[in-house]
């Protein structure tokens, strides 16, 4: 029999007691072997629970007990769980995570540790929810040239940003709304400031490229600034507003990666990814274009990525299957200076027909977009494709006649 432990009985944690148990016919099947979770960790009394007999509030319970073979880490944050997480991997039990932070900072240095005492350290979980993305990058596109990496990697965002564009919601009330619905945290700073995104490109990326690519090194942006007037720009130009990460590497071997609101195309497979859906492109040599699609967060969803860690874990046990990528000093990781992208920008000027003349001597053949009860003293253009310190130069200079409202990259494709 296989022994397991679920440290943390939050939505995840409870979640993914709650799929082991409804499918244990099921996972023992799959497994060849008898199945039962021996200790699930918390510091809150669950006296009304099933599985009271269960919890325990002392770690070492399940770091000192040789019957627990695999233990999944679903408290989140890097404090307690980077300290449980690597004593847990040198005492030889294998280790599952949904927590995004702690893998996006020290998954290098776990993944060693995981290879160095033949464990297991796998987190499908914390990219993605319930979405296949982290074993399909590491096996089924095993053949290929990773090129690009481009998602909507947050739901939350995502249908904030989907209220904006269907019901005209203002940032602020469509914040409200999905607080009310349980979508948004009440401090929902990780998510509409991008850090939630840039942690889980950073994941995808280091996998992808094969080198630990920190969240503190990539310049990233939420969504706070962006406007019910560049939803309706944005409209006008065939395209939507995301918060994407993105990833890309280069002809030097470098790597280009950034988190950022963005006006994607309707050419683009992301354009009609809506609410609290989450979408992954993956731009392979061979395959070309592989797009993941699903729910990208909820306590189900990523429950059942978390099980299926464990059930992988343990058909694995006595040999390392884990993924791998090198711990680094960064020196690979290009300035997001030099990205080449276009930029909307929308801008302010008493004297509009003396703005039109300075974007033309600025930035050459610009495309103009429109908007119902447009402001007189406003235009909204695409600028050409440049890097990132020419736009932001030229937008200084341009802000000499008058003030840049907004300013949001453009993906084409």
């Amino acid at each position: 029999m296989a022994k397991i432990a679920v440290m943390g009985y939050g939505v995840v944690g409870s979640g993914t007691v709650e799929v082991f148990y409804k499918n244990k016919a099921s996972l023992e099947r799959k497994t060849g072997q008898e199945l039962d979770i021996k200790y699930i960790l918390d510091l809150k009394e669950f006296p009304e629970s099933p599985y009271a007999d269960k919890f325990t509030k002392d770690f070492n319970d399940i770091l000192n007990d040789d019957e627990v073979s695999v233990v999944a880490e679903v408290i989140g944050g890097i404090n307690p769980a980077y300290t449980f997480v690597k004593q847990l991997l040198q005492k030889g039990k294998s280790v599952v995570s949904s927590n995004k932070e702690l893998v996006a900072k020290k998954g290098a240095e776990l993944l060693a540790i995981a290879k160095e005492k033949n464990v297991n350290f796998f987190f499908e979980a914390s990219v993605g929810g319930g979405i296949p993305i982290i074993q399909p990058l590491h096996q089924s596109l095993a053949a290929n040239e990773i090129n690009e990496i481009v998602g909507i990697l947050n739901g939350t965002t995502n249908y904030i940003l989907t209220k904006m564009i269907r019901e005209g919601d203002s940032f602020e009330s469509a914040l409200k709304t999905a607080q009310k619905l349980g979508y948004a945290e009440r401090d929902p700073s990780a998510d509409v400031d991008g850090h939630d995104t840039c942690r889980k490109i950073c994941i995808l990326a280091s996998l992808a490229f094969g080198r630990h690519i920190y969240p503190d090194n990539i310049h990233t942006e939420g969504i706070r600034n962006v406007t019910l007037e560049d939803v309706e720009y944005a409209e006008s130009f065939g395209g939507a507003i995301k918060l994407i990460g993105w990833a890309k590497q280069i002809d030097n071997g470098n790597v280009q990666i950034l988190t950022c609101p963005a006006l994607v195309s309707d050419e683009s497979q992301l354009y009609s990814v809506n609410d609290v859906f989450n979408a992954i492109l993956v731009r392979g040599d061979s395959t070309g274009d592989v797009v993941f699609y699903g729910k990208g967060a909820g306590k189900l969803p990523t429950a059942s990525a978390v099980v299926s860690d464990i059930v992988d874990a343990i058909k694995n046990k006595g040999k390392s299957k884990s993924l791998h990528w090198d711990d680094s000093e960064q020196d690979f990781v290009d300035s997001y200076e030099n990205i080449e992208l276009a930029s909307y920008i929308r801008f302010s000027s008493q004297d509009i027909l003396k703005a039109k003349s300075d974007v033309k001597n600025l930035f050459g053949e610009v495309q103009y977009l429109s908007k119902k009860h447009q402001n007189d003293s406003e235009i909204a253009f695409i600028t050409p494709v440049m890097k990132e310190y020419e736009i932001q130069k030229l937008c200084n200079e341009l802000e000499s006649s008058g003030t840049i409202v907004s300013r949001i990259r453009v993906l084409i494709d």
